[in-house]
C-alpha cells in the first residue's frame, strides 16, 4: 500500500504527518550525524589551511608561529560558526517564531563564548605540553593532522553543545568560560604584581591580556542576563510578583557586570566602583528575598545563599581592617556570587519540573 501525500490526508492527520517529520529530522540521529558531518568538514578545511601556513615544515608546539597557536585560532573561528549554524538549524527546524533583537544578542553572546573557550583552552593545553617536551617540535604530518583533529573536535562539541542547549549547560558554560578567561589574563598580565592591587587591575593595561579580561566580564554579564531570562521562566510560586523581582535582580548583576568590564578601573574609577559595588548590593539583595519571591525553594539553597553572603560580608571586614588584600575578597566573592547562580539555576529546574510532574 502506497502512502498518502500530506495534502490528501484529513487535517489532523495531516498535522500528525507534518509533525511526525519534524520530529524524525530533528531527532538525535539526525543531530549527531549533522555534528561528524561538520566535524569532518572542519578537519579538512583546517588540515589544508595548516598545510598551506606551515608549507609541511616542523613547528613548536606553542608560541608565536607554533602548531598550538595555529590551532587555537583554527578552533575559536569553527566553534564560534559551529555554535551559529547549530542554533540557526535548532530554529529552523523548530516552532521558535521569528528571532529578536535579544535572540541575536544571545546567538552571539553564545558563539563568542565558545570561541574563546576553544581559544584559551587549546592555548593553556599547548603551553602544558610545551612545557613537557621542553626544545621538541612537532614533525610536518603531525601538524598537519593535529590541527585538523584539534578543529574536528572543536566543532563537534560546539555544535552539540549549541544544539542541546539548557540551562545547566549554559551555566557550565559559564563557569568555564569566566574560569578559563580570568585565568588567561591573570598567566599573561604585562604586571606581575597585579595581584597586589585589586582583580580589576587586569584589565588597566592595554595589552591582550587586558582585552580578554574585560571581554570576559562582558560576555560572562550578558550571559547572566541570558540566564536570568530563562532561568525565571516556569517556576512556581505563591507570590505573585516574586519571578519578576527575581528575575530583575540577576539581569542588574549580569548587565553591571558587563559594566565592569566595560569601564575599566583605571580610565573610569567612580563608575567602575559603583557598578561593582551594586553588583554585590543586586546580589544580596536577591538572596534575602529570595524565600518571599519565590516560596518553594528549598530550605538548603536558602540557607547557603546566606552562608555565601556572610561569608561576603566577613571577608569584607578582614580587607577593611587590613588582614585580607581586595584581590582575595574579589576572588573568593565572585566564586561564591557564581556558584550560587549555578545552584540556583538547579534548584529553579529542579522546582520547574516538580510542577511540571504533578
Amino acid at each position: 500500500m502506497t502512502q498518502a501525500p500530506i495534502d490528501a490526508l484529513p487535517e489532523t492527520r495531516r498535522e500528525r504527518a507534518v509533525a511526525s517529520r519534524l520530529i524524525d529530522t530533528s531527532s538525535e540521529r539526525s543531530l549527531e550525524s549533522t555534528s561528524i558531518g561538520i566535524a569532518v568538514v572542519a578537519f579538512v578545511l583546517v588540515a589544508l589551511l595548516a598545510l598551506l601556513a606551515f608549507g609541511f615544515q616542523p613547528a613548536p608546539i606553542s608560541g608565536p608561529d607554533s602548531i598550538g597557536q595555529f590551532a587555537a585560532i583554527a578552533s575559536a573561528v569553527v566553534a564560534l560558526l559551529a555554535v551559529i549554524a547549530g542554533r540557526y538549524l535548532l530554529h529552523e527546524r523548530g516552532p521558535h517564531g521569528r528571532l529578536h533583537v535579544l535572540d541575536y544578542l544571545d546567538i552571539a553572546a553564545l558563539a563568542i563564548a565558545h570561541a574563546i573557550i576553544a581559544l584559551l583552552g587549546w592555548t593553556l593545553l599547548a603551553v602544558i605540553f610545551e612545557q613537557a617536551f621542553i626544545g621538541a617540535d612537532v614533525f610536518p604530518f603531525a601538524v598537519v593532522i593535529l590541527a585538523g583533529a584539534t578543529s574536528a573536535m572543536t566543532a563537534y562539541i560546539a555544535f552539540d553543545s549549541a544544539t542541546h542547549m539548557d540551562l545547566q549547560l549554559l551555566a557550565a558554560v559559564l563557569a568555564v568560560f569566566l574560569v578559563l578567561g580570568v585565568l588567561a589574563s591573570m598567566l599573561t598580565a604585562s604586571d606581575p604584581n597585579w595581584w597586589k592591587d585589586n582583580l580589576s587591575a587586569l584589565g588597566m593595561t592595554t595589552n591582550v591580556s587586558a582585552l580578554a579580561f574585560n571581554l570576559t566580564l562582558i560576555v560572562a554579564g550578558f550571559l547572566v542576563t541570558t540566564l536570568a531570562r530563562y532561568a525565571t521562566r516556569g517556576i512556581p510560586t505563591a507570590n505573585p510578583v516574586g519571578i519578576g523581582r527575581v528575575r530583575v535582580c540577576l539581569i542588574v548583576v549580569g548587565v553591571f557586570l558587563a559594566l565592569v568590564g566595560l569601564f575599566p578601573v583605571n580610565l573610569f574609577f567612580a563608575l567602575h566602583t559603583a557598578v561593582a559595588s551594586g553588583m554585590v548590593v543586586a546580589y544580596g539583595v536577591l538572596v534575602i528575598g529570595l524565600p518571599r519571591w519565590i516560596t518553594g525553594m528549598p530550605r538548603a539553597f536558602v540557607l547557603i545563599g546566606w552562608l555565601f553572603l556572610g561569608v561576603t560580608l566577613v571577608l569584607a571586614v578582614f580587607f577593611a581592617i587590613g588582614y585580607y588584600t581586595l584581590t582575595a575578597v574579589e576572588l573568593v566573592a565572585g566564586i561564591l556570587v557564581f556558584t550560587w547562580i549555578v545552584l540556583f539555576i538547579r534548584n529553579a529546574s529542579a522546582l520547574e519540573q516538580d510542577a511540571r510532574a504533578a
